[in-house]
């Protein structure tokens, strides 16, 4: 039973789109991840997606809009909406879902979540 110090874990790792898992709870994922430039449209029918920025900025595009986001600041996608991630700096971010959730919404083209 020890705190989890994000940015010990983030210095682990400069890989981008690859979500790290940190922790768990409640049959969820603790993630942190590094982007940079854009991720695929993609959603998740079964989930919403939670994304809280630690340090860059992060735009994430929506069918009617892009949502900014700077750091200390959260916003969740409802489960089923397009949506594509993407950022102009290297940004780390904590994302929570449920366990197995496929990034990109889809399992065959999904990176391998790796525990650290």
């Amino acid at each position: 039973m020890t705190p989890i110090n994000l940015a010990e874990k983030l210095s682990q790792f400069s890989a981008h789109w690859s979500p790290h898992i940190v922790g768990a709870f409640n049959g969820h994922d603790l993630m942190v991840v590094k982007v940079l430039g854009e991720f695929t449209w993609h959603d998740h029918p079964d989930t919403d997606d939670f994304f809280m920025v630690l340090s860059g900025e992060l735009m994430i595009d929506l069918p009617d809009g892009t949502v900014t986001l700077k750091p200390g600041e959260v916003f969740v996608v409802p489960k089923g909406m397009q949506h594509r991630p993407r950022a102009v700096v290297e940004t780390h971010l904590l994302l929570i879902e449920p366990a197995g959730t496929p990034n990109t919404g889809d399992p065959a083209t999904a990176v391998t979540k790796v525990h650290i």
